[in-house]
């Protein structure tokens, strides 16, 4: 007798313990994922990006920023990435009733948990999710090295361009005149 590996849905999610807030809950591929409340300095070096793409975005009118939102691929792809920007355009039609995306926005950001697991599903798993779905650009924060890794789509999938240090500045084609000091994420 063969029988079917367990593959986790976001129906399946709705029925997990309410912890206040305490653990996160990701599906990639139908497997499930659960992490903890993040270390400060993961929360600070997130929240400095959203606050820099959110003040861009109020400047250009081009889109929004928002931090820890649900994006719903699909009832097996569901994630809780730490920053995203979209578009207004891909916004306009890409929220749930629920309000989650159901959309992928244009750039994600997630920000490293220490350890070996965290770092794979940062940047093997959800990298994959993000280049089949559509993203853009994606940047993986490491607040311990003081680094940040721009992957872009090129070739219909995201391929890392460039390694950020303490001492660069982030520009990007997706936003035009935004310029992030690498330093400042980390202040």
């Amino acid at each position: 007798m063969v029988t079917q590996p367990l593959r986790w849905t976001v129906d399946d999610i709705q029925f997990m313990p309410d912890d206040g807030g305490w653990k996160r809950y990701e599906i990639i591929d139908g497997d499930l994922f659960m992490t903890r409340a993040p270390h400060i300095r993961h929360q600070s070096a997130a929240g400095k990006i959203h606050v820099r793409l959110e003040l861009w975005s109020e400047e250009t009118g081009l889109g929004s920023a928002f931090q820890t939102p649900g994006v719903v691929f699909s009832p097996t792809d569901a994630v809780i990435p730490d920053v995203v920007w979209i578009s207004q355009d891909r916004l306009a039609n890409g929220i749930d009733e629920a309000g989650h995306l159901t959309v992928a926005p244009e750039l994600i950001v997630e920000i490293l948990s220490p350890g070996e697991q965290n770092e794979q599903r940062d940047k093997a798993f959800k990298l994959k999710l993000y280049s089949i779905h559509g993203v853009r650009e994606y940047w993986v924060v490491n607040w311990q090295l003081q680094t940040l890794e721009v992957y872009r789509r090129e070739a219909a999938q995201l391929q890392r361009v460039s390694t950020l240090m303490v001492d660069d500045s982030l520009t990007s084609p997706l936003l035009p005149n935004f310029r992030l000091p690498i330093a400042s994420v980390f202040a």
